[in-house]
This record gives structure tokens, sequence and C-alpha cells, in this order.
């Protein structure tokens, strides 16, 4: 039996290595980019289903089925044009070399965090924080 070739195994960043260092700024960038693409393209088959759609549809039933979906779909493209809009800021922190580290604090947020959620700007406990905050004032 051979030795098992470990370089081919994916890179994930480890808290064993310097924070931000270039190899975890070039992991997460390319992370944001795959995910921007993947809801590049969501977006322009939902276009073209959209423009598909609406040429077909002669009854009013139909119609009426086909602009629920419309609406759906519209507000679900809008909230995919804020999370292009969050993903190119986190694109620039990484230029900026910003990126990882909690807008309130200062402090490295987790690579666990930052793994689940790329584009975050506030460690777990600022996050909470801000949450009990609006909680609060919603309450009020």
């Amino acid at each position: 039996m051979g030795k098992i070739d470990r370089s081919s195994k994916p890179y994930k960043p480890s808290t064993k290595e310097p924070f931000m260092n270039e190899r975890q700024k070039e992991y997460f960038r390319q992370k944001l980019n795959d995910w921007k693409q993947d809801i590049l393209r969501e977006s322009q088959e939902t276009l073209d289903h959209l423009q598909d759609e609406s040429g077909k549809l002669a009854d009013m039933a139909d119609r009426a089925s086909s602009e629920t979906d419309r609406s759906i779909e519209l507000r679900a493209r809008d909230r995919q044009r804020k999370l292009i809009a969050k993903i190119d800021s986190a694109l620039r922190r990484i230029d900026e070399g910003t990126y990882g580290y909690c807008e309130e604090t200062g402090e490295p947020i987790s690579l666990k965090r930052l793994e689940a959620r790329p584009i975050a700007t506030l460690s777990i406990e600022a996050q909470e924080r801000h949450e009990r905050r609006e909680k609060v004032y919603r309450d009020d």
C-alpha cells in the first residue's frame, strides 16, 4: 500500500494558521465569487423563465397565477440583488484588509462563522447584542 496523497485534499481555513493570511483571503474571495456567479446564473434563469411565460398565457386564471409567480420571483430577485451588494462589499473588505474582522469590536470573526456566512460583518457576540437591541426597540 502506498502513502495517502494529502495534497489533493481541498484547502479549508484552519485556526492553526495566521488569521486572514493570503491563502485564507483567496479561499474566501473564491467562495464569494462562486456564490455571486451562482446568484447571477439563477437570476438570468428567472428572467428567461419570465419572458417565456409572458407570451404563452391565454386564460385569466393562468394569467393571474402567472402574475403571482412573477411577483414572488421579482421579490426573490430583489433579495438576490441585495445579497450581491453584500458579496461585493465583502470582496472590497478582502482587498482593503478588513475582511474577517468584526465591524463593532475589531476582533476576528470566527472561521466557522465566516464559512457559514461569508458576508458576515459582526462576530457572533456582536450580532447577538445587535439583535437584542433591535428586539428591545421593536417591543417598545
